[in-house]
């Protein structure tokens, strides 16, 4: 069994029996992970999408049948603020939904550059805003949880994507702020800082084979992340045996990160 086949086999060691978990932009990637992760574990999951309803994801290779579907655009406001009175209830938020717009776009230009933050950065304070009254109401082990998905562009600088690197950056900052503020609520938030995770949206730099080459030669670990590896993390972090944890960022990255 190599390194990432081991690491999806561990994520179900957890028991979310009961527990009610809301996953942002959970219909692929790394938020697909992460929800499969907690059904596994026995949550009950929601996964929001942009898509009108699940039906209309049969186009990917992931079963959505599993979970409570609900349509978002975690840049209408409005919408986001609704999201409590269709949940009912909540323990667990992951603001995983999020973007990086180079593709026919440049983050250089203003209402690109803007978008990104939007997209990645101010929802994670609007949907946390939003839940907030639920999660104040848990009664999970270990509080209730917000879980924010940073990425390694929130500490090392990527050119082509300033938006999507300041709103990561800011999102690590957010997190702090939200630990220390609603500690006394019973609420811990807690970032994963992903490293080079395999997904649709990082597909196009691994086709690329002198940019493959060039980040495994700096990754010690030498190979991409799954998205269970970030599932993992977030089990932990949501877990009673993180309840004296908040306001971290923690680094998920095969080691990219220290080295010089």
């Amino acid at each position: 069994m190599n390194a990432a086949s081991n690491a999806a086999s561990n994520v179900a060691n957890y028991d979310y029996s009961g527990a009610a978990v809301l996953v942002t932009g959970g219909t692929q990637g790394i938020g697909f992970g992460i929800a499969s992760a907690f059904k596994s574990a026995g949550a009950n999951v929601t996964v929001t999408g942009t898509r009108a309803s699940a039906d209309d994801y049969a186009d990917t290779e992931n079963d959505l049948s599993g979970f409570e579907y609900l349509q978002l655009q975690v840049k209408d406001i409005e919408a986001i603020k609704r999201l409590p009175e269709k949940l009912g209830r909540l323990d667990i938020l992951v603001n995983n939904a999020g973007a990086s717009l180079p593709g026919g776009q440049s983050e250089w230009d203003h209402d690109v550059f803007d978008e990104s933050v939007q997209i990645n950065l101010n929802s994670n304070f609007h949907v946390s805003q939003a839940c907030f009254p639920l999660l104040e109401q848990s009664e999970l082990c270990g509080g209730a949880v917000i879980i924010g998905i940073a990425s390694l562009t929130s500490f090392l600088a990527v050119e082509f994507v300033p938006g999507y690197g300041a709103a990561k950056a800011g999102l690590v900052q957010l997190t702090k702020t939200l630990g220390m503020s609603w500690a006394k609520n019973g609420i811990r938030a807690n970032a994963i800082a992903a490293g080079l995770i395999e997904t649709r949206m990082t597909s196009m730099v691994k086709m690329i084979p002198e940019m493959d080459e060039a980040m495994m030669a700096r990754t010690p670990m030498k190979r991409w992340g799954q998205p269970e590896d970030i599932a993992g993390c977030a089990l932990f972090l949501a877990s009673a045996n993180a309840s004296f944890v908040t306001g971290q960022t923690l680094i998920c990255d095969g080691g990219y990160s220290v080295v010089g």
